[in-house]
């Protein structure tokens, strides 16, 4: 039977269980038999045994309900996602997903044929061809291979920058009251130096009244900041932002065939910084949710986003962040976008956002520790009734192979299901970099977003203002230091005081030199675009 095929049904209209299998099994295997399109995942494993004629797979529609990929290091969770992703890219569904340890660039290029591609084949019935997919592949700006794909400070926020950064609650919302000052006085932040350049001007002494005027923001936390943004820039860090800034809606495209595209975001070479990583893969989520239209409940999603590495994101995570990340899983099923959480266990992701995966694939998990024993006893109790004994099941899990629960037809739980994967149908290994290179070069986006545009923004406006201030000053200087010598005292003094009223402060000369013109008056000038402020204080942008 393929995924197009209905599923033979009971007398009643329920699914049929296939046939000659024993009771629980078949009971099992009916809540796999899906009438609409499917991806195959696998076969059953029942009583020691794969049984090839009890496929395990998910409803095309229920992929935008979510989903968490979890297991042990070295248990396959990187192959599911390839078979995963090849499957939706072939019923024309573009995927979203990032290549941490640099190996999924294999599903450019068709796989190889040998004896496990075979043996595995047959044990799970699976009819295995070598097909590759049309892929697209980025590096976060432009460090390692891939189209660099950079944010500017504006639109990336300050809830999201704040844990970049790893500020503390207070100094997270100092932040957000800087980028509100930036905003309200039509500063860009571009990128870092933009940004240290607003929290410099602050700290001086020139721009202590600003600082009072914004509340609440005391000189040594903004000290605290410009520090923690002067180290990461130390780091190398600045490249990730800037201009031209990545629109999200190129990871929405179908290539020339139909299929969905894959976009695969490159990240060995910032393997070193989980955290800024881990927050760029939700900067893209939160762009996206800004930017996409409500659809409701869809044949097929819209896009499939598998956020590796999940339980960097909730390290030390703020409580405002919590929330966003909530509201934002929570929300964006609507807009027809699917998340797919990959992690070790359930319990590295929050209640609040497990609750609202639907779909499970738990990988082997190992008990070696007490620590690894309570966690398996925590993974068990996330997964409905069933006739499997799971937590022997889930230590006994080979390589391959994984416990399923997924959304069926109608929205309620499956069975679970120990079930043997399939094989990728493409490469199962990093692809040639000379291959990748040239992949990258011949990218129609390419053009478009390789080379890094340092416009004008907050820093060369706050550098020009404090430099007519510096000359208006030394004008000043002259002219007291050099009185007509006619002049009585007294005139002297007048023209003097004069002189002071007619030079202003620097605040005042930046307030008045165009730098810190309102919102309102920059959209549609120079800036060109609209900024307010929603989920993790992202900015939603004109396009």
């Amino acid at each position: 039977m393929t995924a197009q095929e209905p599923a033979p049904r009971g007398t009643g209209g329920e699914p049929a269980a296939p046939a000659g299998l024993p009771g629980p099994a078949a009971e099992i295997a009916a809540g796999y038999a899906f009438d609409g399109p499917a991806l195959e995942l696998g076969a059953l494993l029942w009583d020691g045994g794969c049984l090839p004629g009890a496929p395990v797979r998910i409803p095309l529609p229920v992929l935008n309900r979510h989903g968490l990929v979890a297991g042990a290091t070295g248990t396959g969770k990187t192959k599911t996602l390839q078979l995963i992703a090849e499957q939706l890219s072939a019923h024309g569904v573009p995927v979203f997903l990032a290549d941490v340890k640099g190996d999924l660039s294999g599903l450019s290029a068709p796989g190889r044929d040998g004896e496990k591609v075979r043996e595995r084949a047959g044990q799970v019935g699976q009819d295995w061809a070598p097909e590759g997919f049309p892929c697209e592949f980025y590096g976060l700006g432009g460090t390692g291979p891939g189209i660099p794909v950079r944010a500017t400070v504006t639109d990336f926020g300050p809830l999201l920058l704040a844990k970049v950064l790893q500020l503390n609650r207070t100094q997270e919302q100092s932040l957000g009251l800087i980028f509100h000052y930036a905003d309200a006085k039509g500063l860009e932040l571009v990128d870092l130096k933009d940004l240290r350049a607003v929290v410099a001007f602050l700290v001086s002494g020139e721009g202590k009244a600003e600082l009072k005027g914004i509340g609440g923001l005391s000189t040594a936390t903004a000290g605290v900041i410009l520090r923690s943004i002067t180290a990461f820039e130390q780091q190398g860090a600045s490249g990730f932002f800037g201009e031209p800034e990545f629109d999200t809606a190129d990871l929405l495209r179908t290539a020339p065939d139909g299929r969905g595209l894959v976009s695969v975001l490159e990240l060995p070479a910032v393997q070193d910084k989980p955290q800024l990583f881990s927050t760029f893969l939700m900067w893209l989520l939160a762009d996206l949710f800004h930017d996409l239209p409500e659809v409701g409940d869809v044949e097929k999603p819209k896009l499939v986003f598998f956020f590796d590495e999940a339980h960097l994101l909730f390290a030390d995570a703020s409580k405002a962040f919590l929330e966003s990340v909530v509201r934002t899983v929570r929300l964006i099923r609507s807009k027809g976008v699917g998340i797919f959480f990959v992690t070790q266990t359930p319990g590295d992701v929050p209640a609040e956002v497990l609750g609202q995966l639907g779909n499970r694939v738990q990988h082997a998990l190992r008990a070696f520790t007490p620590d690894d024993a309570k966690a398996l006893k925590a993974t068990v109790r996330t997964f409905p009734d069933s006739p499997y004994e799971l937590d022997r099941v889930l230590t006994g899990l080979g390589t391959g192979e994984a416990v399923v629960t997924v959304l069926g037809e109608s929205g309620a739980p499956t069975p679970v299901a120990a079930t043997r994967l399939r094989a990728p149908s493409s490469l199962m290994a990093p692809v040639d970099p000379a291959a990748l290179e040239a992949a990258v070069r011949g990218s129609s986006l390419y053009g478009r977003y390789a080379e890094a545009v340092d416009r004008e923004s907050a820093y060369e406006k706050l550098t020009a203002a404090q430099e007519e201030a510096e000359r208006a000053a030394e004008r000043a200087a002259a002219a007291e230091s050099a009185p007509a010598p006619e002049e009585s005292g007294r005139e002297a003094g007048r023209r003097r005081e004069a002189a002071r009223e007619e030079d202003p402060s620097l605040v005042e000369q930046v307030a008045g030199s165009g730098v810190f013109r309102s919102l309102a008056r920059s959209v549609g000038t120079q800036l060109g675009r609209e900024i307010t402020r929603s989920l993790f204080g992202t900015a939603r942008r004109r396009r």
